[in-house]
């Protein structure tokens, strides 16, 4: 898949993820898979058959954007977790929830990224759908790793709900 198609699916997958953070879910019981998505979308990107994540026209330029995208990704993703409202319910388990401040972060990370893009079509460059999936990919891997972070400190090692 190539081209138009992945670039609406990238959308698609980026969009159900923005809706969820805004409604009240619980963070998973099993803090330990949280990099699996991320790894999935990474492995996807670079092991797409039928070209490179580069620009082999400017691979330089399209380097320096693709690890600026990568960056603006993983700290979007950490604004996005640190801005999450986190609770336990009476059993302790664990909630979470976007706040108003995470949809500044959401814009401003969205913001950046097509600033990225461009930067790259007024140098010629061109990022194809396999760099927008690595940007994600951080930006997921950051995400869920500093929420599931933020989540171990709500419950011990034991799994015993800590009191409040």
């Amino acid at each position: 898949m190539g081209g138009a198609p992945a670039i609406l699916v990238i959308a698609a997958v980026a969009a159900l993820v923005v809706v969820r953070q805004f409604g009240a879910r619980k963070v998973a019981a099993d803090r330990r898979s949280w990099w699996v998505l991320p790894a999935v979308l990474g492995y996807v990107a670079l092991s797409r058959s039928g070209g490179s994540v580069l620009d082999p026209a400017h691979p330089a330029g399209s380097a320096v954007l693709l690890g600026a995208g990568i960056a603006a990704g993983l700290a979007t993703g950490a604004g996005v977790a640190w801005t999450t409202r986190l609770w336990t319910d009476q059993d302790g388990v664990v909630w979470s929830k976007g706040r108003a401040v995470t949809a500044v972060v959401w814009v401003v990370g969205v913001a950046v990224r097509l600033g990225l893009v461009g930067i790259g079509a007024l140098l010629g460059v061109h990022l194809n759908g396999q760099a927008i999936t690595l940007t994600v990919a951080a930006l997921l891997l950051a995400r869920s790793g500093a929420l599931a972070w933020r989540a171990g400190a709500f419950t011990p090692a034991y799994g015993v709900a800590a009191p409040r």
